[in-house]
């Protein structure tokens, strides 16, 4: 019986193993994916994101990290710019994630990737993977991301989807989004831009299931935000038509109880939006914590840890949600907007007050 299984090698799942490692355990990570994805959400790195990557020894700038400093806040009738409370970075989710992976194996975790968990039973803690064989562990960590794994779901009644694609590199974007994180908002969604260690930029959407659904299909969807959004539509010239998505995005959804031995992780322990949160920072300081906590209390400390957790991301996300709902609808935008531009300070402190403090 593996001591500490850890399923997922997102950025949750390997500060978890490498916490656990450079402690003297060896934690067996499992991570679905033989090399990592280009992730439907992420690529934005807070300095809080940053602070924790440099602890568990992955330093993005030597991967090539893009330095942030500023946000642009778009809608179709205003443009806002401001300074971010500290140096924020971009970089792709298929090196970062890649880049813990290895950190953790370094560290000493067992580390099995393009193997798939399909279920688990929350009593016993066992796991069923794809080839049909079980296995139980004396503590699991459900980093698993925006994904579902059967026997621990999390149970919420509204969501969001989540589109990704990048753009090409072009002499124009790079001039655009030198140094910034453009944030355009419209109506039930808004959409994500940053430049990647490559050059190229990372586009990020969400919005709500109504607004796809009225659309039809995602093609659809974005030819109405060409129309709506100007700026959005210059930055979309020659993307292409194809876009990752995932369904079921909770965002504002936090874990509140789980079992004896069961440590709930990265999005698995609390959603925060986009728009003004930063789920990578969320994704590594909830693993990080979370490994201390085993370490210091056992499998018996995963309720207490998941309470505290919860507590922790109360005030980040709850803010975060607030900004999200107030972009979604026209009259509540356009007050958001008017208020940033007499006093872009504002969206400054925001942007620190939804960041989420390491325990």
């Amino acid at each position: 019986m593996p001591e500490t299984l850890i399923i997922g090698g997102g950025p949750a799942g390997s500060a978890a193993a490498i916490t656990l490692a450079q402690a003297g355990m060896r934690p067996q990570l499992i991570e679905r994916h033989r090399t990592a994805p280009a992730g439907v959400c992420g690529g934005f790195l807070g300095w809080d994101a940053i602070a924790g990557l440099e602890e568990l020894g992955v330093d993005p700038w030597k991967l090539g990290a893009r330095p942030i400093t500023r946000f642009r806040l778009s809608t179709p009738k205003r443009c806002i710019e401001a300074s971010l409370p500290a140096t924020a970075a971009g970089i792709s989710r298929r090196t970062l994630d890649n880049a813990l992976i290895e950190a953790a194996g370094n560290a000493g975790a067992l580390v099995s990737r393009g193997r798939t968990v399909r279920a688990m039973d929350p009593e016993t803690r066992t796991v069923r993977f794809d080839d049909g064989q079980d296995s139980a562990a004396d503590a699991v960590f459900i980093s698993v991301g925006k994904h579902e794994l059967r026997g621990v779901g999390r149970d919420f009644s509204s969501s969001s989807v989540g589109l990704r694609t990048t753009l090409p590199p072009s002499h124009i974007l790079h001039d655009a989004l030198a140094g910034m994180v453009e944030l355009h908002l419209f109506d039930r969604g808004y959409a994500g831009l940053l430049l990647q260690e490559d050059g190229s930029a990372n586009l990020c959407l969400s919005v709500s299931r109504e607004r796809l659904t009225e659309a039809g299909t995602v093609p659809s969807l974005i030819d109405q935000l060409r129309q709506e959004a100007p700026l959005l539509k210059a930055r979309l010239e020659g993307a292409s038509s194809c876009f990752d998505a995932v369904a079921g995005v909770p965002y504002g959804w936090r874990a509140s109880v789980t079992h004896k031995g069961i440590f709930r992780t990265g999005d698995q322990s609390a959603v925060i939006a986009s728009l003004a949160g930063d789920g990578i920072a969320i994704a590594l300081a909830s693993g990080t914590s979370a490994a201390r906590a085993m370490l210091t209390g056992g499998p018996d400390a995963a309720p207490a840890w998941q309470r505290a957790w919860r507590r922790q991301c109360g005030m980040p996300v709850g803010i975060a949600e607030a900004l999200r709902h107030g972009a979604a609808a026209p009259l509540s935008r356009s007050l958001l907007m008017t208020v940033l531009n007499c006093a872009p300070a504002l969206g400054t402190s925001a942007a620190a007050l939804t960041r989420i403090r390491r325990v």
